[in-house]
């Protein structure tokens, strides 16, 4: 992820979790909403009942691994906030990647019908 492609600010966190669609799974909640950028733009949420701040940073680099590898499921133009769940702490790395790209393509076939 660059720079560029982050959401930082809360006011921007606040709308498009009250105002944005969403997905949700057992590991993720992904919340959405159109933006004013030619490219998609992301935000990633730890609870601190998540774990120590090591945990969270780590998982949180894990997800943003995953964001760079599959960006082609993310729509152009929109903002997302990835929610992160506490069931991901049971998961691998190939766990948690199988089902965010679960949960994107199932986004992705509700948006087109």
């Amino acid at each position: 992820m660059k720079k560029y492609e982050v959401v930082k600010k809360n006011t921007d966190f606040n709308d498009i979790i009250n105002t944005g669609k969403y997905l949700k799974s057992y590991c993720y909640n992904i919340y959405y909403k159109d933006g004013d950028a030619l490219y998609p733009k992301f935000g990633i949420a730890v609870s601190k009942k998540y774990g120590n701040a090591v945990e969270r940073n780590k998982v949180k680099r894990q997800v943003r691994s995953l964001i760079d590898s599959h960006k082609n499921l993310f729509a152009n133009g929109k903002n997302y906030i990835i929610m992160i769940r506490k069931g991901v702490k049971k998961l691998t790395y190939a766990e948690m990647e199988q089902d965010l790209v679960k949960l994107l393509q199932k986004g992705t076939l509700d948006e087109k019908n």
